[in-house]
């Protein structure tokens, strides 16, 4: 599509995305700095970086990406092991250096092997978590830093408990705040955008901080007691003058460049941010309405340059981060311009705004952040992946759970696990075939019969009765296992034993690593040719 007619053709939608994205963007960029323990400003470095760098040299037309919840453990124990917040930052030039070698050694054809089933999981995990996380922010309870997505938090705390906390602490005009923004979201995409061109392209999210900035407003000039403090708004660092402001950029320490533990993290970086990216772009594609498909080893390359400029700036690691894709496929984003401007947004607000970014609500933000989330786990969602069959909906639902109770990357692999389980199960039934009638039993070896199917072949030929007749038909079989291949013959040359007529049928076609063996077997006076 845009080959065709070029990314500034749907200018108009995604500038209104990209405001979408940059709201999102926001909170999460301060909320996982301030988790990670590092500066709060780069949080802000990584979410620009993201934007621009990883923007401009991504194939993908939706992805969005910046600073990653899933790296918030991992970058707060580098930081406090390494001497300084600058030597950190080494390591993350390096690790970005590593995904580039990554790129550029086709590393991402790993992401094709996660089930489309696990994927869709992880979709509605995210979602659901939005939801459950951005409750206490909802009603003005900020005990949790922004875009944490552990079940665990740092404050031994967990996401449950953490809500029926938030129910004893809720400030009334947080709470209003927050409900009307659910409210706004609705009504404005549900009635007024559909009837006019005009305000479908003003963001609902946009009208949220508006009114929600404005009520605020209004409550500091006449009922100041009843107003939302400063730890319930956006926080950004306000810079006196220009030389203030650079100086919220830090350098990397090379110095280091020499030690273990800097070349340990970044390697540490590089391998879960890699993963991680390749997660949300197999579900950025997914949700894409026009169903493109974005190069893997591409997107690496991208985020290995995003990492090294995020780095050599001050700011934190920077992956593909599903909230922020997901807000703007919601949001009728069509191409990467809607992501790069989301940077140069983040870029130019800070830099001559922050004051008036800091009179935003939290409890707005969150308004748009639960909204995003029942989008991305709608019932509609489990009712349909319920319709395919449980061998998708149970991988898909033991993905949503484990990730709900552990984290992103160890729910996936818990999903992939069972979706490796229905595989191996599905693998049976279609690679080996046994049907009998009477004392007549006929095993058909079909596509590839690996020695996982052994257990299978063995039990099934063990049950076949004294005087029968069995046929091994292997003329369909593309690729048969050595293990499959002794089995077989161990039942031909006892068979006699038990009486049984076994005669085996093979294809006159040789297959790649399919190479023919004589094996002369006298059963029931007949002769029989083995091929394997």
């Amino acid at each position: 599509m845009t080959s065709k007619k070029g990314i500034f053709s749907f200018f108009p939608s995604d500038f209104a995305s990209s405001i979408v994205i940059f709201l999102v963007a926001l909170p999460l960029c301060l909320g996982i700095a301030l988790g990670s323990n590092a500066p709060l400003f780069s949080g802000l470095i990584a979410g620009i970086a993201g934007g621009i760098v990883v923007g401009i040299f991504s194939g993908s037309q939706l992805s969005v990406s910046g600073p990653a919840a899933g790296l918030t453990a991992i970058v707060a124990a580098a930081i406090g092991k390494l001497p300084a917040f600058d030597v950190f930052l080494v390591s993350v030039v390096i690790a970005g250096l590593f995904q580039l070698v990554f790129g550029f050694l086709k590393a991402g054809f790993l992401g094709d092997y996660i089930p489309s089933s696990v994927i869709k999981g992880m979709l509605a995990a995210i979602g659901i978590i939005l939801i459950l996380k951005q409750i206490p922010h909802l009603v003005g309870y900020h005990a949790d830093f922004e875009g944490d997505e552990a079940f665990k938090q740092a404050d031994g705390k967990n996401t449950f408990s953490e809500i029926i906390m938030s129910s004893k602490w809720f400030l009334p005009v947080a709470l209003g705040i927050g409900a009307l923004s659910l409210l706004i979201q609705i009504v404005w995409d549900n009635v007024f955008a559909k009837k006019s061109k005009v305000l479908k392209l003003i963001p609902s999210a946009l009208i949220v901080v508006f009114v929600g900035t404005a009520i605020n407003e209004l409550f500091l000039k006449y009922s100041p007691g009843y107003a939302l403090a400063s730890k319930n708004l956006v926080n950004i660092p306000v810079a006196a003058s220009a030389d203030a402001f650079f100086s919220f950029f830090s350098f990397p320490n090379f110095s280091y460049l020499t030690s273990f533990e800097v070349w340990k993290t970044a390697a540490t970086l590089a391998i879960v941010a890699s993963l991680e990216t390749l997660l949300n772009l197999e579900a950025t594609d997914k949700v894409d309405p026009l169903k493109r498909v974005s190069p893997p080893n591409r997107e690496l390359k991208a985020q290995g340059l995003g990492n090294i400029v995020s780095g050599l700036l001050g700011g934190l690691p920077v992956t593909s981060v599903i909230v922020r894709s997901s807000a703007n496929v919601n949001a009728g984003g069509k191409t990467k311009l809607a992501t790069i401007m989301h940077g140069l947004l983040l870029l130019s607000c800070v830099a001559f705004i922050p004051g008036i970014l800091n009179k935003i609500p939290l409890p707005a933000l969150a308004g748009v952040l639960v909204y995003t989330g029942f989008k991305l786990a709608k019932p509609s969602i489990f009712k349909a992946l319920f319709q395919k069959g449980w061998d998708q909906f149970l991988p898909f639902v033991i993905t949503i759970v484990a990730i709900l109770l552990t984290d992103l990357l160890i729910g996936i692999l818990v999903g992939c696990l069972v979706g490796f389980v229905f595989v191996l199960r599905s693998n049976f039934k279609s690679a080996v075939f046994v049907v009998n009638d009477d004392n007549k039993y006929l095993f058909r070896l079909r596509k590839d019969v690996s020695f996982l199917n052994k257990p299978i072949i063995k039990s099934k030929l063990e049950l076949v009765p004294e005087n029968s007749f069995v046929l091994i038909d292997a003329t369909r079989a593309d690729f048969i296992d050595k293990e499959i291949i002794e089995v077989i013959e161990d039942f031909m040359k006892h068979a006699k034993l038990k009486n049984i007529r076994v005669e085996l049928k093979r294809s006159q076609y040789k297959t790649q690593g399919f190479e023919p063996v004589q094996t002369t077997v006298f059963v029931s006076k007949q002769t029989v040719e083995l091929v394997h």
